[in-house]
């Protein structure tokens, strides 16, 4: 199976809500639901700032994905701006669902991609594969494909922010694909999180 890697088109989205939720069940994006991952991923196809790679496979199937941002602060302030009316219901749904939501969607509302610290960088915001491909390079190729559109948009470092404990797999990948771990910090919710940079000079 050959893979190709082309920017996020907007016939890719519904593909890639159902991809995100199968590679990450038990993430908080997924449990919000398909409306909110449709809002979140939408955002991604019109801003300037936004980068991102979707991996196609023979039959033109969506098989993986990485989206961010050269301005983090800027583009989730935007994102929400353009989309409030969606993301309010995708909200309001998500919350009606499970009241315990609530807290951390409000919370939600002022993200600007924090790193624990200031980090003047482009901002690696998701990447996921279908997990039946796992382990077969497609997450190193669009991991790569977004650092050389980063690079050309003229940021000169990346960041990303994962889990640090019961995540071993995803530390391990970001480590081997050349990243190195700068700092470890504890969100509100009291998740301990790793900060992972890349020079992309």
């Amino acid at each position: 199976m050959s893979i190709s890697i082309a920017p996020l088109h907007p016939a890719d989205v519904d593909q890639l809500v159902d991809l995100h939720r199968r590679a990450f069940p038990k993430f908080f994006l997924s449990q919000l639901g398909p409306a909110f991952l449709t809002q979140f991923y939408r955002g991604f196809l019109t801003d300037p700032t936004s980068i991102t790679a979707v991996a196609r496979d023979d039959s033109g199937r969506v098989v993986g994905s990485v989206v961010g941002t050269t301005s983090p602060a800027g583009f989730f302030g935007r994102l929400l701006r353009r989309r409030m009316a969606g993301f309010v219901l995708a909200s309001a749904q998500a919350a009606i669902a499970d009241p315990r939501r609530t807290p951390r969607l409000l919370r939600g509302v002022a993200y600007r991609g924090q790193a624990g610290t200031a980090v003047d960088g482009a901002l690696l915001s998701s990447i996921c594969v279908d997990p039946a491909l796992q382990g077969h390079g497609v997450g190193r190729t669009l991991i790569t494909a977004w650092s050389h559109t980063a690079r050309s948009r003229g940021a000169d470092l990346a960041f990303l922010t994962t889990d640090a404990h019961d995540n071993d797999a995803t530390n391990a990948f970001y480590l081997q694909s050349g990243w190195r771990c700068a700092d470890t910090f504890t969100t509100a919710e009291g998740r301990m999180m790793n900060r992972y940079e890349k020079e992309l000079g």
